[in-house]
């Protein structure tokens, strides 16, 4: 039975979530009637308002965007794809431009040059930030301003999307749950997906509730190719406490000469790679997990970072929070889910193989970042994507009423339903212990077994269902390659293809590898 809605809304445009990529595409999207749904509030909550990091961008005199290209593709295992990565390196200063335009209130020295930090991955500084560690904040708030005062955009906030509508093949809006917990539709020439990650359906992780991989899903559904879900980056230097989701301890932190050691205070990165803890973030992850596996510690010492509490008072604030000091004694840290670089297969104006469908931002796949995000390319690439999302909707033929009517009766009833919160504890729980920082065939298989069970029960709802598909992907990627390390496969053995994952029956989701790349040895 399908369900039946209170209201049925129109816009030309409906953009599903509130981070930098959905707030920056809905203000490049003028011209049209824009609706931005989110189900928080607008530009809260968002892994976007979570960063601490900053914005990548080659505006020395010294960088260029070239080199900035090049440290992306060795930070992706040149897993990315080359021509995307030029767009996004390239428009990287304009990005920052249009943004202080906006009024962001970026660092700078006293002549007024924008004062850059190094991140691990880097070749040189080039990392522009805001308040210290939260730039994230920052942007967030600069943008949701500027939405606010945007005629054309109206903002839903609490509003959860639950289906996307299609007619004859085409997206033609969104089936939601308004704040009233009301069904009520909306039919749109263009519906944008930028609902964030999948990390958050780990545990631990350093990600939002709201970063659980639904949209993944909502496209799966109406038809999309989802690509390089496999890929899933750990941010190395989580702190260890109670909390969930885990305060995330900057890799600023370590730019700035934070150290990563053990009780003793050795540094042990420093036998793992050239860079120590500036190495990429796979290969400091995968040295503290196997450290915390042996049942070692793994610590960040950031006694010796100059003016600790004043260049970044999130971090300190929040291991003060956990009753820790960090000015004091080194504090502990972990391995957390923090990222996605697979998901939707998108091209470069974030178009998807099914027509009126867009996305970007983390939940999309521009190919920016292959098997392994480079620090601080990830609110570069909402905004520059988001920017190139939302001139291309401006396009877009209007939906009707009739085609919107037809695709609600054929969504399922179920889809109002929201999972159980045990099943997602298991689901979390099982991700991060089989599908995790290391990866075996055997774990892989235990865990879709288990996935098997809850999806078909249907407890386990979105999440069970985006974590059966990034299991089914890690499968099929016979190899290691960046983020995605199979300790019983230590080489590539797919000749560097890609992994497309088709699900139109979340239940059983389909892998296959048709795209060859050039092969590459482990990271």
């Amino acid at each position: 039975m399908s369900p039946q809605i209170t209201a049925l809304h129109a816009a030309d445009v409906v953009i599903v979530g509130s981070g930098i990529a959905g707030l920056s595409a809905a203000l490049h999207a003028g011209g049209v009637r824009v609706a931005l749904l989110t189900d928080a509030t607008v530009g809260a909550g968002s892994a976007s308002d979570y960063a601490q990091g900053g914005i990548a961008a080659a505006v020395a005199d010294s960088d260029s965007p070239l080199a900035h290209a090049a440290d992306t593709l060795i930070a992706g295992a040149n897993a990315n794809d080359p021509g995307i990565v030029d767009l996004l390196t390239t428009a990287a200063p304009a990005a920052i431009d249009w943004l202080a335009t906006l009024g962001a209130d970026f660092e700078r020295d006293r002549d007024g040059m924008l004062t850059l930090g190094r991140e691990g991955g880097h070749g040189r500084s080039r990392i522009v930030h805001a308040n210290g560690d939260a730039t994230g904040r920052e942007v967030v708030a600069v943008l949701t301003a500027a939405v606010a005062r945007a005629p054309h955009v109206t903002t839903l906030a609490g509003t959860r999307v639950v289906d996307l509508l299609v007619d004859g093949g085409t997206v033609v809006g969104v089936l939601a749950v308004d704040g009233d917990d009301r069904p009520v539709a909306w039919r749109a020439g263009a519906v944008v997906l930028a609902t964030g990650g999948s990390a958050g359906a780990w545990r631990p992780t350093t990600n939002p509730v709201s970063s659980r991989g639904g949209g993944l899903v909502l496209a799966a559904d109406a038809g999309a190719h989802l690509v390089d879900l496999e890929y899933v980056q750990f941010h190395p230097t989580a702190l260890a406490c109670a909390a969930d989701p885990l305060p995330l301890l900057s890799e600023a932190l370590r730019g700035a000469g934070a150290t990563v050691v053990d009780a003793r205070g050795h540094r042990f990165l420093q036998g793992v790679h050239d860079d120590a803890e500036l190495a990429p973030r796979d290969v400091v992850a995968r040295a503290i997990w196997q450290r915390r596996s042996a049942g070692e510690s793994a610590l960040l010492d950031m006694r010796h970072v100059e003016d600790l509490a004043v260049r970044f008072p999130t971090a300190v604030a929040l291991c003060r929070r956990s009753g820790l000091d960090p000015m004091a004694a080194p504090v502990p840290i972990t391995p957390a889910a923090h990222y996605h670089m697979g998901g939707i297969a998108v091209d470069d104006a974030g178009r998807t193989r099914v027509p009126g469908l867009f996305a970007c931002g983390e939940v999309a796949c521009t190919g920016a970042h292959g098997a392994n995000r480079l620090a601080s390319n990830s609110l570069l690439e909402a905004l520059v994507f988001g920017e190139r999302v939302g001139t291309a909707v401006r396009s877009a033929t209007p939906a009707t009423a009739a085609s919107a009517y037809r695709a609600i009766d054929r969504v399922p009833a179920e889809r109002l339903t929201r999972p159980s919160d045990a099943a997602v504890a298991q689901v979390r729980d099982l991700l991060m212990a089989e599908v995790g920082v290391v990866r075996t065939e055997s774990g892989l298989r235990h865990a879709l077994q288990r996935l098997d069970g809850l999806v078909a029960a249907e407890v386990g709802g979105t999440v069970a269902a985006v974590a059966r598909m990034i299991a089914t992907a890690a499968l099929h990627h016979r190899g290691t390659r960046g983020a995605h390390w199979r300790a019983d496969v230590p080489r590539a053995l797919n000749g560097g293809a890609r992994v497309v994952v088709t699900a139109p029956d979340r239940a059983r989701p389909v892998a296959r590898v048709p795209v060859a790349r050039e092969a590459t040895a482990a990271c």
